[in-house]
């Protein structure tokens, strides 16, 4: 569809319209530079860890590795989106 851009790798797929695929890569975008910023508007280690589903245990490496996943994801939804 025109103006949208499909997520899925199953046979379960979501289709995102123009300006929310948009909205969602900014998000995401502003996340991975919370995640990764020094100073008082970085994300805490328990609000990392929420994110991560309990899995991040305060390595920095979680931290790391999910601010690498919002902006590769924004980069490429701000991509398919054009």
């Amino acid at each position: 569809m025109p103006g949208s851009v499909t997520i899925g790798h199953t046979e379960a797929v979501s289709t995102v319209e123009h300006t929310d695929a948009i909205r969602l890569a900014e998000v995401l975008d502003e996340l991975g530079h919370l995640l990764a910023v020094q100073g008082a508007n970085r994300l805490s280690d328990a609000q990392v860890d929420a994110l991560c589903a309990g899995q991040s245990a305060g390595r920095p490496q979680g931290r790391e590795e999910l601010a690498r996943w919002c902006r590769t994801l924004a980069a490429q939804l701000h991509h398919d989106a054009r």
